[in-house]
């Protein structure tokens, strides 16, 4: 007789492998954000049927492995390659729209769900806060790959941060109250509405406390050693212990924890405690994690035959796409003429219509809807809500990710020339340069090479910074619009 273990083992790790290989290979020959192309190939091994029910093989998603070993790595990684300082710089029209925004949002559309899905009230806002939290990993490799004023791509990504902290603290607070039996009435009440808004902050501070008092901690050992295996392990350990800690003992949010934590660690902690190489090891460990991620979700979208639940709920899906990206627009366009008004960073209307268009929802909200079993929450209709999201999920991926690069060259938003690639490839030199002198001074301050190796090394770089620095500069002259296009 097969057992649990090893019928997951033969029927479901095979599928595993070759999906990311089918994903890896669509990706790079299609030239696709690897998400879209996980997607695909979930969508492939749903229709093909490699596997016909993910019931028998007896995988039990719950909440606690959703939230203890898929979200952590996903959340981190994506707080770690955030550029704090462009964070700083437009952080008005971020927190407005991932709190603001985002609760403006989450109320539209519970609201208009009890009419268009027929669900109680606090069923409506639970699927709301599940589908509606952001994923920038599709949206941004194309910015990347088009050229897109860094101003927006920040805006962007920090949204997306920051609005599946407070998503999945209202999500996770709607489920309670589901779990407890309540209803839109105790939700509604004065009482109801005042203890739950003091319940987010509370959750939200004390998390955000967490991350940045587990993250400055290993931070502080991070800078005393320069052991770059020992630093990933660090890493490692802080990527699930600020969400264990947070979460499981001291009841605050995880999520919020892991990715402040992620911040410190991705800015400070890389430029001030890491060398180049203790860098390339920890970014790449977090990267592989992320992908690893990312492939086990799509594929067990497809091992649960989502194409059999699109086509059965294919009527609520179809009224939750238009919603979803109605209640979305209704939210950035508000969101960004106050902060205008405020003079928090002006959003120019065009980079709104890219805002609007690219809040792609991916990897968050399915992580969230398959922790949803039907045996714990019994009140809730399970297989609707995951059609529905997994629904907009393909559909934000899909259409709106593959269609970015149109809408970006009708609205006029790509903007790199060819001056603004020398500039950029110029200064990812120089930054090389001053890591590999920062590096060599180390070395040769604990010893580790020679004073005659050090000097000629040091003088060779110099001389390569200082012909950066004329070249840049000459550049900067001749193209006066390359040092202010993305500032």
């Amino acid at each position: 007789m097969v057992s649990g273990v090893e019928t997951l083992l033969l029927e479901v790790l095979p599928v595993f492998i070759i999906a990311a290989t089918v994903g890896i290979f669509v990706a790079k020959v299609w030239e696709l954000p690897y998400t879209i192309a996980l997607l695909l190939a979930g969508l492939a091994v749903s229709i093909l049927g490699v596997v016909t029910d993910l019931v028998t093989i007896d995988i039990r998603l719950s909440h606690d492995i959703i939230f203890l070993v898929l979200l952590p790595p996903l959340l981190f990684e994506g707080a770690a390659t955030t550029d704090l300082a462009q964070f700083r710089r437009h952080f008005g029209p971020i927190i407005a729209l991932s709190t603001v925004g985002l609760l403006i949002s989450i109320g539209i559309l519970g609201v208009l769900g009890q009419y268009a899905f027929g669900y109680p009230l606090l069923v409506s806002l639970l699927f709301a806060a599940t589908v509606l939290p952001t994923d920038p990993v599709s949206v941004l490799a194309l910015f990347d790959e088009l050229g897109v004023p860094d101003r927006l791509a920040v805006v962007v990504e920090g949204e997306s941060l920051l609005n599946d902290g407070v998503g999945v603290v209202v999500f996770t607070a709607l489920l309670a109250l589901v779990a407890d039996g309540a209803t839109a009435t105790d939700l509604l009440s004065i009482t109801g509405l005042g203890t739950l808004t003091l319940e987010m902050v509370f959750v939200s501070l004390g998390g955000a406390l967490v991350g940045y008092v587990s993250g400055y901690a290993v931070y502080s050992v991070m800078r005393n050693l320069d052991e770059h295996m020992t630093e990933v392990v660090l890493t490692l350990i802080l990527v699930y212990g600020s969400f264990l800690i947070a979460e499981h003992y001291l009841h605050v949010s995880g999520v919020i924890a892991t990715v402040v934590a992620g911040l410190l660690i991705g800015n400070r902690g890389a430029d001030e405690a890491m060398s180049p190489q203790t860098k390339i090891s920890i970014f790449t460990s977090l990267a592989t994690m992320a992908f690893l991620v990312n492939t086990f979700i799509f594929v067990i979208i497809g091992v649960t035959k989502p194409v059999d639940q699109l086509v059965t709920y294919a009527d609520l899906i179809l009224l939750a796409i238009p919603l979803v990206l109605l209640v979305r627009a209704l939210a950035v366009y508000p969101v960004t003429a106050l902060t205008n008004r405020l003079s928090m960073s002006s959003i120019s209307t065009e980079y709104q219509h890219v805002i609007v268009w690219g809040g792609l929802h991916g990897s968050i909200p399915i992580a969230l809807v398959l922790g949803l079993r039907p045996d714990l929450y019994p009140s809730l209709p399970v297989g609707e809500l995951r059609a529905m999201v997994f629904g907009v999920a393909a559909f934000s991926l899909i259409v709106q990710g593959l269609t970015m690069p149109t809408l970006l060259d009708g609205l006029g938003v790509v903007t790199r020339s060819e001056a603004e690639e020398v500039y950029e490839l110029l200064l990812g030199r120089a930054r090389a340069v001053d890591a590999a002198l920062a590096a060599a001074e180390r070395l040769h301050k604990n010893s580790e090479i020679p004073t005659p190796m050090y000097e000629a090394f040091t003088a060779e770089y110099e001389r390569e910074k200082e012909q950066l620095r004329t070249a840049i500069q000459t550049l900067l002259g001749a193209y006066l619009e390359v040092g202010t296009r993305n500032s």
